[in-house]
């Protein structure tokens, strides 16, 4: 039996959008199993509660085997080191985005030396999307359709 590759994908998901799924879509091109973990930060206060944003993930990805979410409240180095895998996923939209991972990335060496950042360029496409984005329409009631699933906007339209 062949080893699995298996990779980490974290975030706060507040809430999934189109491209964190595409993010996911292109990580099972590379690996066999993708953990998405909802990131549980003390110091952030989000939109959508931890049920919420497993829900909405479960929405996209429940029929896949693939894909196993998670949360964790913890560094990634513990995460991965919990997951056995060195391999952790990051999209990356820009520049901003690059040099915000990279900061992450030496960080997250010094912790553990096998630490294996993977970066994968957001789909052009979906340069413009954000959770943040999502969230500010929703407080703006203005429509979200090009930003999240129809699974994830009628999930929203529901709470």
């Amino acid at each position: 039996m062949k080893n699995k590759r298996k990779c980490i994908f974290a975030g706060t998901f507040d809430p999934p959008t189109l491209g964190h799924k595409a993010l996911v879509e292109d990580c099972l091109k590379l690996f066999d199993e993708v953990v998405v973990a909802i990131l549980v930060n003390p110091a952030k206060t989000p939109y959508f509660t931890l049920k919420q944003r497993k829900e909405m993930l479960a929405l996209e990805f429940g029929n896949d085997n693939r894909v196993r979410i998670i949360e964790f409240a913890g560094t990634a180095t513990e995460l991965l080191q919990k997951e056995n895998t060195v391999f952790y996923v990051r999209g990356i939209r820009n520049g901003v985005d690059l040099d915000y991972e990279n900061a992450n990335f030496y960080a997250s060496k010094k912790l553990d030396p096998e630490f294996t950042a993977v970066y994968l360029p957001c789909r052009q496409e979906l340069l413009h999307i954000s959770s943040s984005m999502v969230r500010n329409s929703l407080q703006f009631s203005t429509p979200i359709d090009e930003y999240v699933s129809d699974k994830v906007k009628a999930y929203i339209e529901k709470q």
